[in-house]
């Protein structure tokens, strides 16, 4: 489905048998904000519509196309989208999640955490569209950067207006955020800081780590059986944590999760 003008701005919708009332994903995957294809997280889409939720993966523009916040900008339209059609789908708008992996994690932060992303493309009168943040194995708080490509990207090496965790605030939706113990691409302590942020301002985050996970590993999860999933259980605390949010998004409260540490 179209989202928006343009190739990169689609989207594909994974729906379970007879959903009525479903929780919605929307999935940004990652990529280093330079390459991704939807089609790729097939595996990721027909796993959480098994479980029930109503899932869109949707495709944004990438560097050279577009840098920072190009990509964003596209994220917070097919948020926007979502939002809108969710019924036609079986979902519940009021309860629409962003969910990311590595770079997607952090457009889903931002949409998250920063308003302004939401508000540009939002009908008035504004209100927050996103009831929960899922953010595995996420860049949140990753200055200065080292690499030439990515300081292009984001128009400089050491720029703080770019990072997720900048935006942190009380208002904040409820977010869990999963990373593994072995991630060599992504300081796992992006996740912690960040949730550690969010809980000082009084906000609601939880932190899942994985001994023995890496980068890949941590998605790549979505595909195993039920008898391997105790190796990273990253799609049963996604179940989890999306069934204890309330349904009332002025409330923002969730039960615990059972989480790996």
């Amino acid at each position: 489905m179209a989202y928006g003008e343009g190739a990169r701005r689609t989207l594909d919708v994974y729906r379970p048998p007879a959903a009525d009332g479903a929780a919605v994903i929307v999935f940004f995957y990652g990529g280093s904000w330079r390459k991704g294809r939807k089609e790729t997280y097939r595996f990721l889409g027909a796993a959480l519509a098994r479980h029930g939720f109503v899932t869109m993966v949707a495709d944004y523009r990438v560097f050279p196309e577009v840098r920072h916040p190009g990509f964003i900008e596209d994220g917070a339209l097919a948020v926007r989208w979502a939002s809108d059609n969710a019924a036609r789908y079986g979902g519940d708008p009021s309860r629409l999640f962003v969910m990311g992996h590595s770079a997607g994690a952090y457009i889903a932060a931002m949409l998250a955490l920063d308003e302004r992303w939401l508000d540009a493309v939002a009908p008035v009168p504004k209100q927050r569209i996103i009831a929960g943040l899922i953010g595995i194995s996420g860049p949140y708080d990753f200055l200065p950067l080292r690499d030439g490509t990515l300081a292009t990207i984001f128009g400089g090496a050491n720029r703080l207006e770019t990072q997720p965790i900048s935006y942190v605030s009380a208002t904040a939706p409820p977010a869990f955020l999963a990373t593994g113990a072995r991630d060599r691409m992504v300081d796992p302590g992006n996740s912690h800081r960040l949730a550690t942020r969010l809980n000082a301002a009084g906000g609601d985050a939880r932190v899942a780590t994985y001994p023995g996970i890496g980068h890949i590993m941590a998605i790549g999860a979505f595909m195993l059986p039920s008898a391997l999933r105790k190796l990273a259980p990253v799609l049963d605390d996604v179940e989890a944590f999306i069934a204890g949010v309330a349904s009332d998004r002025t409330v923002r409260r969730h039960q615990p999760v059972r989480l790996t540490s």
